[in-house]
């Protein structure tokens, strides 16, 4: 017998579907992806630390909350508390695994069927649907919600390509405080509140050097609140009219770049111990061309106003996947909601 709903991601936008749903009796299947960078469990905001802005969780003593509430059996994936006191008690915003394991036990806690893996195809001929695991048989489903979201793009040099995992990366959340780079001077590609967030959370560590943030134009995207962030802290230095030419290294560790002017095309070097890069994202789209419709960036285009309705009858996309002007968690989530509901109707109306 077909599924009524299969959930393809495990970020704000899967989770809050798999709740909508589960509530509404669709019994959801969920895959949440497996460590491949085109699905992770807990979508992009595990690599987040604290969330000031997702509302219902101000400061506070979280850590007590999240350990009363999610399963003891996934604690060993909470990261450390932030050493945040107040009154003598720990006093944080939620952050980003927190907040994610928060959803998914919810999911769980309304009889939501997870699976750990990756789907690498669809088929969407006929009523009834296909979706095709990495591992194990196709699924068939009357409805998919498609909330993949979307990965974090790289410059594109050959010798970023050489140097990943050893001094590049684009999460500074995930690496900044590995070994290799305590107390080594680090850049940051980039001019949009992803890029001030990376550089402000490696200027906080412990025994942080200075953080450049190295951007092609002379101001940043971010939003104001951010920009003021950077322009304050006394470890962040901005590096204007910038491009990364090169990235340099001893062959087992990055050891500077090289930078090239876009104002008169003059070069430099600057040394560093790292470079995190921060310059946008790819939806993750590819098991799903030539099967929906898409933009020209590749999200999925929604084909009704104010609906998740994709471009095949009975499919609808949620969060980042469909959306690259807000790509927030808070936006995720609500298109979570209106997906798994225009699901709901959907299946409705079929009689199922």
């Amino acid at each position: 017998m077909p599924e009524k709903v299969v959930i393809i991601g495990s970020g704000p936008a899967g989770w809050a579907a798999a709740i909508y749903a589960a509530r509404a009796n669709l019994e959801p299947l969920l895959f949440e992806g497996t460590i491949k960078p085109e699905m992770i469990p807990l979508g992009q905001l595990a690599f987040t630390t604290e969330v000031e802005n997702y509302p219902g969780f101000p400061f506070g003593n979280v850590r007590a909350f999240v350990e009363s509430a999610v399963d003891k059996a996934r604690h060993y994936n909470l990261p450390p508390a932030p050493n945040h006191t107040k009154d003598g008690q720990l006093h944080y915003a939620v952050q980003g695994v927190e907040l994610m394991e928060l959803m998914k036990q919810q999911a769980l806690n309304f009889d939501t069927r997870v699976v750990s893996d990756d789907i690498v195809d669809v088929g969407l001929e006929g009523s009834v649907h296909q979706v095709i695991p990495a591992s194990g048989e196709p699924i068939e489903a009357h409805t998919i919600i498609v909330a993949t979201g979307a990965r974090a793009n790289y410059i594109g040099l050959e010798s970023e390509e050489k140097y990943k995992n050893k001094g590049v990366s684009a999460c500074a959340v995930c690496d900044g405080a590995l070994p290799m780079y305590r107390g080594k001077p680090l850049a940051v590609v980039g001019g949009g509140d992803s890029a001030v967030e990376e550089a402000t959370y490696l200027a906080n560590l412990k025994n942080a050097a200075t953080i450049y943030i190295i951007h092609r134009r002379d101001q940043l995207r971010a939003s104001k609140i951010m920009q003021q962030r950077a322009f304050d802290h006394p470890n962040i230095e901005l590096v204007w009219n910038s491009t990364v030419e090169e990235v340099l290294g001893d062959g087992q560790k990055v050891t500077g770049l090289r930078l090239k002017s876009t104002v008169d095309d003059s070069t430099r070097e600057l040394e560093v111990g790292g470079m995190f890069a921060a310059i946008g994202h790819t939806p993750n789209t590819a098991f799903l061309k030539g099967k929906l419709e898409m933009n020209a960036k590749g999200y999925l285009k929604w084909t009704k106003a104010f609906r998740t309705n994709t471009s095949a009858e009975g499919v609808f996309a949620a969060g980042d996947v469909a959306d690259d002007y807000y790509r927030q968690a808070i936006t995720s989530a609500g298109t979570g909601c209106m997906a798994a509901l225009d699901a709901e109707r959907y299946i409705a109306e079929l009689g199922v």
